[in-house]
């Protein structure tokens, strides 16, 4: 069937989204079937997110949201920045956000018809890089924060306490020093074990005794390890003669949990 009508390419336009040539092949290649153009179309869709998948996806969008007590993040990541302010790359992650705020992240999944979809609109590859929910109980408070203008760093945080205020002001710091502990006793064993072995082949304990040289590892592990790592250990980023742990205790807060979303990263 060669000559196609029209009006049957843009009534598959209007179902799919997919340009008028595309529409127009795929409606000639499969001699006027509506139905198995638009599914011809998505088998294309597929092949292409399935070729894009492997570029990085350092652009993109970071959303958060907190309505009572219910926390939701997502971190939507594309290829470049014009496709991060496009419309239908937005509507897609504010739709990922909606999902994740109603039946919490394990549900993303649900979205990747979508987001096919979406990768043959764009022609680029996108990615549902990260999707967090929180939900508070008495004594507890969420806070959010995303960094502007670019929205490429979030942070969903909850914690013991009644300062909403403060709780904000740690949110902004972990997007800032990210942290990848809350307490020293986070640190896994293996990883803390290897910092060590590091720190004691260093020159400067050489022919220093034993106890002396203890003393400087477990220095060496607080200045270089634990301050840069575990939140309480880090200089807070508001008033830098504090660390975070002296902050907290200020404002009476507790950490219980927090998320860290970074596209760049």
């Amino acid at each position: 069937m060669s000559d196609i009508p029209a009006a049957l390419v843009k009534q598959l336009r209007e179902k799919t989204g997919a340009g008028f040539m595309d529409c127009k092949r795929a409606l000639e290649q499969t001699n006027g079937d509506l139905n198995a153009a638009e599914k011809l179309l998505r088998e294309q869709g597929i092949a292409q997110a399935g070729k894009r998948a492997g570029r990085e996806t350092t652009e993109g969008i970071v959303l958060s949201t907190i309505a009572g007590a219910t926390g939701a993040m997502v971190a939507v990541g594309c290829e470049t920045e014009p496709v991060s302010r496009n419309a239908e790359f937005l509507a897609f992650a504010e739709r990922a956000l909606e999902t994740v705020e109603e039946s919490g992240p394990e549900v993303a999944e649900s979205l990747e018809d979508a987001r096919v979809e979406l990768v043959a609109k764009m022609g680029e590859n996108v990615v549902l890089r990260g999707a967090a929910r929180l939900q508070s109980s008495n004594g507890e408070l969420l806070a959010e924060y995303v960094h502007p203008p670019a929205n490429k760093i979030g942070v969903l945080l909850k914690a013991r306490g009644d300062n909403p205020a403060a709780a904000r002001r740690l949110a902004m710091h972990i997007s800032f020093a990210a942290p990848r502990f809350v307490t020293r006793d986070d640190v896994p064993g293996e990883e803390l074990a290897a910092e060590r072995e590091i720190f004691e082949k260093q020159p400067d304990l050489e022919g220093k005794p034993e106890e002396v040289q203890a003393k400087m590892v477990e220095g060496m592990l607080a200045k270089r390890f634990f301050a840069e790592t575990v939140l309480l250990d880090q200089t807070w980023i508001h008033e830098p003669s504090k660390t975070v742990d002296q902050a907290l205790r200020e404002d009476g807060l507790e950490v219980v949990e927090f998320t860290r979303f970074a596209l760049a990263e």
